[in-house]
């Protein structure tokens, strides 16, 4: 059991702005990417200049990132960074939550903070960036910025317990009989990862008592999302990462449905690499929910990861899973952390689809891919590679379950159409120091209908890897 506590929060100027943000040439064949944010923090828990697991959502013609900053390899990092743009990604801001760890600016009470997600609430002109603060135990908070991105409040207590994988989702269609609800889900890890949500109907500043889904089932990683008539879906990964699931609430949060099962999960562990099969889910203009997660079923012998994708028009029906034709069945080439953006102005056999992932060959040094598709992932463009330079495992930031780059990555459409992934780039570090920052495309990429279509591939194998916290 936790005891739910509300603080007041109090706006604080951003940590510092962007005046000249760096374009860097990492680029194979698309446009050159932007460095969106650097890790400034020194203290000794920290590895410095690491920046890992970022989320994104976009409204209107504001996009925002949230993002760990100075990763400590236990769990969680120093602060949550920030980056927001408010012309469709053509300049930024960006900076660092205050009143999160001892070491933000102003300090908080927590010893580290972990797991960002980001929401807009329409209903009440909100922009939400939940985390998971460390200390002892773990305290879901939620940061509010009311001036569209730029400064944001001392975080404000959401639920407090043994608590991991938390994200937040707001309903922002204006005809829905529950506009202006905004949902959180984690799990409880004291509970064997019970599954959680809150509700807030007041744009994030109190939040309701944890309701667990009819059944009391577990797992983790729950990606929430809300259709048009206010029905909420959550995507998740099964507790022994042997299924990918999702529930559903149609009153509003006040109570949660029994989960269905979308799939069975079939996971490749990448050697050296923190990362599993959690999903990555988004939803179009008519409510059907895209879930993509990485998947070895499609490959001989289980070797490597495809990214496969199931859909669904309700949350509780889901398609047969297919494959996202990346690169030809057999290739070797492992395709890991997927982060699925839809245009919500777009559906059905014509939603535009944005896929962002990291992928490696045997030796396991990272790129970043990105396809698009027009109609709903009939077909796929071909890949483009948007880092220059394989990149080591070594350069990038340590934990005890394997170099990170993100448990999660994301992609967000903006309002011109283009797509903006947010991923964790690294360089050769210099000496003990890293240089894994947060990057995104400089103006955005083209999403394009492509001509490889999606086949009738054969399942070949089976098999999963356990789950990760923090």
């Amino acid at each position: 059991m936790f005891r739910r506590r509300m603080t007041r929060s109090f706006l604080f100027v951003s940590s510092f702005l962007v005046l000249s943000l760096f374009v860097q040439p990492l680029i194979a064949n698309a446009a050159s990417l932007l460095q969106l944010s650097s890790d400034p923090f020194t203290n000794s828990s920290s590895q410095h200049k690491t920046e890992v697991e970022p989320d994104t959502f976009s409204f209107g013609s504001t996009i925002v990132s949230a993002f760990q900053t100075g990763r400590i390899f236990g769990g969680g990092s120093a602060d949550i960074g920030w980056a927001t743009s408010n012309d469709n990604g053509a300049t930024w801001s960006n900076g660092f939550l205050p009143g999160t760890t001892v070491f933000a600016t102003p300090p908080g009470p927590f010893s580290a903070i972990s797991d960002p997600s980001v929401a807009y609430d329409a209903a009440h002109h909100t922009w939400l960036i939940l985390s998971l603060a460390i200390t002892s135990n773990q305290t879901v908070v939620v940061s509010r910025s009311t001036d569209n991105g730029h400064t944001w409040s001392n975080p404000i207590s959401v639920a407090a317990g043994s608590l991991d994988k938390t994200w937040i989702v707001c309903d922002d269609t204006a005809t829905s009989p529950f506009y202006g609800h905004c949902y959180t889900e984690w799990d409880n890890t004291s509970a064997g990862n019970l599954l959680q949500m809150s509700t807030s109907t007041n744009g994030g500043q109190t939040w309701s008592s944890p309701k667990a889904p009819s059944g009391g089932f577990h797992g983790l990683g729950g990606q929430p999302l809300v259709r048009p008539n206010g029905t909420v879906v959550v995507p998740y990964e099964s507790t022994d990462s042997s299924s990918i699931r999702s529930f559903t609430s149609t009153n509003g949060g006040a109570s949660w449905n029994r989960p269905v099962v979308i799939s069975s999960a079939t996971d490749h562990g990448v050697s050296g690499l923190r990362t599993e099969a959690l999903p990555s889910a988004e939803i179009d203009s008519a409510g059907k929910v895209y879930v993509v997660w990485q998947d070895c079923r499609f490959e001989p012998g289980c070797t490597a990861n495809d990214i496969v994708m199931s859909t669904s028009t309700n949350g509780t029906r889901w398609s047969a899973v297919t494959r996202i034709p990346l690169d030809p069945v057999g290739s070797g080439i492992d395709h890991v952390i997927p982060g699925l953006g839809v245009d919500r102005t777009t559906s059905g056999s014509s939603a535009h689809l944005a896929l962002a992932y990291y992928y490696c060959s045997s030796t396991c040094q990272l790129q970043v891919g990105f396809v698009s598709s027009t109609n709903g992932g009939s077909t796929w463009s071909a890949k483009t590679t948007l880092t220059n330079t394989p990149m080591p495992l070594t350069w990038f930031a340590n934990t005890n379950q394997g170099r990170m780059v993100g448990d999660y990555i994301s992609t967000s459409i903006s309002s011109n159409g283009r797509a903006f992934p947010v991923f964790a780039v690294a360089t050769a570090p210099s000496g003990s120091t890293f240089n894994e920052s947060m990057f995104t495309a400089a103006s955005g990429l083209a999403v394009v209908r492509g001509a490889i279509r999606v086949g009738a591939d054969r399942v070949l194998s089976a098999t999963s890897t356990p789950a990760r916290s923090h």
